[in-house]
């Protein structure tokens, strides 16, 4: 479809933080523009910072889907790092399986990236476990993998690079990063772009002209195939819920519409759902409080709806529960008064409270259910 003049072709960007920098996903665009004059390609950004392939999965039919995608490039590997190759399995595998579902002729690429240890493990030429379990799911599908990585490490190596710099260029060496994870557009993204047009041409030169893909058998029956997210309505919100503040609500419009404030302790979301596990898809920031969760009768603890990232509001996901009993399942989650020492938490970082008036409410910001089965309406 990319050698057709005058075709139309989407490509879906899904992964983290690193995915939606102006980096590797314009820079790849462009590249595919370039080596295709006269097809029109677009693209779905569709990145969240700081979530892995268990949201990804969630919200991959509103984000990426929905628009229908000719190529899907999925990237957690970093946001993974933390994560059980189980759970990364059932995540990357319903991604994978939601898609051939829905659009079995969109093709399907994992590009994994790079940061924190990782150097090490790839130097001694293992991979880290987040990619190493993704390769497992890449092999089970067929489905053609990049990792950045390798020419990070070969870079690294050399001596011509060095991972974390002040500054893109640094004593002499390319830097690649400022942290050691979210590279500069000019040097790491760079690296990555190039990295990534090796293969792109290699795998086109294979693969040809476009395919409709089948699903064969799984390869963990319990994978996330199923995960979908439904937005709330407003009959399971009890007591003084409102609509977001403007302020808070414009920059994730595209995501969570409409998103959803209590701001009263006792304010509660009452749900049931049949089904294997549930989370809540909301948004954290300087105003974040608490909520009690109670799982089918069971006070399961206070959840903070704050880090020591919060200087700044950003999606993120609460999880009720998971690997339950097939089953209907009711959900109580209600703000509570209880405080939060958000100076000691900032503090983690090196982060302070500029402002205390933003930090000084103890709100939730909700906007959709995660659920592996089915809402009882």
């Amino acid at each position: 479809k990319l050698k057709t003049p005058g075709a139309e072709v989407k490509i879906a960007y899904l992964g983290g933080s690193i995915t939606a920098q102006e980096g590797w996903r314009p820079k790849t665009l462009k590249w595919f523009q370039e080596q295709n004059p006269g097809v029109k390609i677009s693209q779905i950004p569709a990145a969240v910072g700081g979530t892995g392939s268990d949201l990804g999965v969630f919200r991959l039919g509103h984000d990426a889907l929905a628009q229908k995608p000719d190529l899907l490039l999925v990237e957690f590997a970093v946001n993974d790092g933390g994560a059980a190759p189980e759970r990364i399995h059932k995540g990357m595998e319903g991604i994978v399986r939601q898609t051939w579902r829905e659009l079995p002729a969109c093709d399907i690429g994992f590009v994994y990236t790079i940061a924190g240890g990782m150097p090490e493990e790839e130097k001694e030429g293992r991979l880290p476990r987040s990619k190493s379990a993704m390769e497992q799911v890449a092999e089970h599908y067929g489905i053609p993998t990049v990792n950045f990585g390798t020419e990070v490490v070969k870079r690294l190596a050399a001596g011509t690079l060095v991972m974390k710099g002040e500054k893109p260029q640094l004593d002499g060496k390319t830097a690649f990063s400022p942290d050691g994870v979210h590279p500069f557009p000019e040097t790491g993204h760079e690296i990555y772009r190039e990295a990534f047009s090796r293969l792109a041409t290699a795998v086109q030169a294979v693969v040809g002209g476009p395919k409709s893909h089948t699903l064969s058998t799984p390869l963990r029956a319990d994978n996330w195939e199923k995960a979908t997210m439904v937005p709330l309505e407003k009959a399971w919100l009890k007591g003084g819920w409102t609509t977001s503040p403007e302020a808070v609500a414009k920059s994730f419009a595209s995501r969570l519409s409409p998103l959803w404030e209590a701001a009263t302790p006792g304010d509660a979301l009452e749900f049931t759902f049949r089904g294997t596990a549930a989370g809540i898809y909301d948004v954290i920031g300087p105003d974040g409080g608490q909520v009690r969760v109670i799982l089918d009768g069971k006070d399961t603890g206070l959840k903070p709806r704050f880090d020591s990232y919060c200087t700044y509001h950003r999606l993120s996901q609460l999880w009720i529960g998971e690997g339950l009993p097939d089953g209907p399942h009711t959900v109580r989650i209600e703000l509570v008064a209880e405080p939060l020492d958000k100076a000691a938490i900032l503090a983690k970082r090196n982060e302070t409270m500029k402002d205390p008036a933003r930090f000084a409410p103890l709100h939730w910001h909700a906007g959709a259910l995660l659920i592996l089965g089915d809402v009882e309406k």
